[in-house]
């Protein structure tokens, strides 16, 4: 499979067609980004580990009955994939309040919520990805009723399959985003990515963060835990 022309350049990736018009091939940057592009920097390593966790995430998904983007690796920073339409929906579930949740609502860090949540933002840089409800969202034309539906029902499934996975790694899932496509064909897919850019996770025992909150909060020791949790992935795979 051959890269062609670029279409798009992101934050953390960049986009190429190929020969064939229904598959693309994603390219992972090191580039790190936070609080909507204000904070720039960049994280050794990142690209080839985002690339690999979010590849072998969403294979063991597409089993599970939650269809994915994900054709194959080519190598440990490119993917080809289903070339899809990204619904401008910005999904994120929480199981334990920490960052803007507990910032809006004024509550701490690690209250575990009896049932996971889940919210939408609308995904644009311009407004700073606002939060709307599903009314808003298909007042807005971002989808449908059926779509919306759909999404969450994948949302949540997705929720119970990655928190097991990590249980087992001795890391607690404590929130995540993820964003959906439509193929030409109309299916809804699960798109972009699974890895310590858009999933909040923590050490189990110790509650040390092993996330890009690291780079968020100039904790330092951003590249050891992407490694850290690529190490423990790795060896439950």
């Amino acid at each position: 499979m051959e890269k062609k022309k670029e279409m798009y350049e992101g934050k953390a990736k960049k986009v190429f067609e190929t020969e064939d018009p229904e598959v693309l091939i994603v390219s992972y940057k090191d580039d790190a980004t936070a609080f909507n592009g204000l904070k720039k920097g960049s994280i050794s390593g990142k690209g080839v580990i985002n690339n690999r966790m979010s590849n072998m995430l969403m294979a063991k998904l597409d089993k599970e009955g939650v269809p994915t983007h994900f054709i194959e690796e080519l190598n440990d920073r490119e993917t080809a994939v289903k070339r899809v339409k990204i619904l401008p929906l910005e999904v994120i579930i929480r199981n334990i309040s920490a960052g803007s949740f507990s910032k809006r609502y004024g509550v701490e860090e690690g209250i575990v919520f009896e049932e996971p949540t889940i919210e939408f933002s609308y995904k644009n840089d311009d407004l700073g990805d606002p939060l709307l409800n599903a009314y808003h969202a298909v007042a807005l034309k971002l989808a449908t009723w059926e779509e919306i539906d759909l999404v969450k029902k994948y949302a949540f499934k997705v929720n119970d399959f990655l928190k097991a996975i990590w249980k087992e790694c001795g890391v607690t899932l404590v929130d995540f985003k993820i964003e959906f496509g439509k193929t030409s064909d109309g299916e809804i897919v699960l798109a972009d990515e699974i890895s310590p850019d858009t999933c909040r996770l923590w050490d189990s025992k110790t509650h040390e963060k092993l996330d890009k909150d690291r780079f968020r909060r100039d904790m330092g020791g951003v590249e050891e835990a992407y490694e850290e949790v690529m190490r423990r992935l790795s060896e439950k795979a």
